[in-house]
């Protein structure tokens, strides 16, 4: 019986990364639904955007990625409109840290890097099955 020990390993690895693809999918959705968002209050401070952090996966023992949500520490934009009730003394409403540019560009890498782990766990599942069927 051959070692199939490699591909269950790759296999893991790539279950891994594809967790941790999903957590970085879900943090950058959210921070592209809130980019518009402001203050309900008078200087009330706006939605900071989320980044998806984990810890590196090893290849040899996996398991479940451990990651965390941090906010991001940048300026936030400002926009002037005396109208708004988010609107500070000065009329200036503060305006989330989002980057609609900048968020689009990664979740489409992100979306590319799972769709690159889907194939790769095809090819395991097919080079498998193959040998399977040689030795049966």
């Amino acid at each position: 019986m051959p070692d199939s020990s490699a591909l269950h390993s790759a296999s893991s690895a790539l279950a891994a990364g594809r967790q941790v693809q999903s957590g970085r999918i879900r943090a950058i959705s959210e921070n592209l639904a809130n980019a518009d968002s402001v203050p309900t209050t008078p200087g009330g401070a706006p939605y900071a955007r989320k980044i998806a952090v984990f810890a590196p996966v090893v290849a040899d023992a996996p398991g479940d990625p451990v990651g965390r949500i941090v906010r991001d520490t940048t300026g936030f934009r400002s926009r002037y409109d005396p109208t708004n009730p988010g609107a500070d003394l000065q009329g200036y409403v503060r305006l989330p840290n989002v980057n609609i540019a900048v968020e689009s560009a990664d979740l489409q890498r992100v979306i590319r890097n799972y769709e690159l782990s889907l194939n790769a766990s095809s090819s395991i599942k097919t080079l498998t099955q193959a040998t399977i069927n040689l030795i049966g």
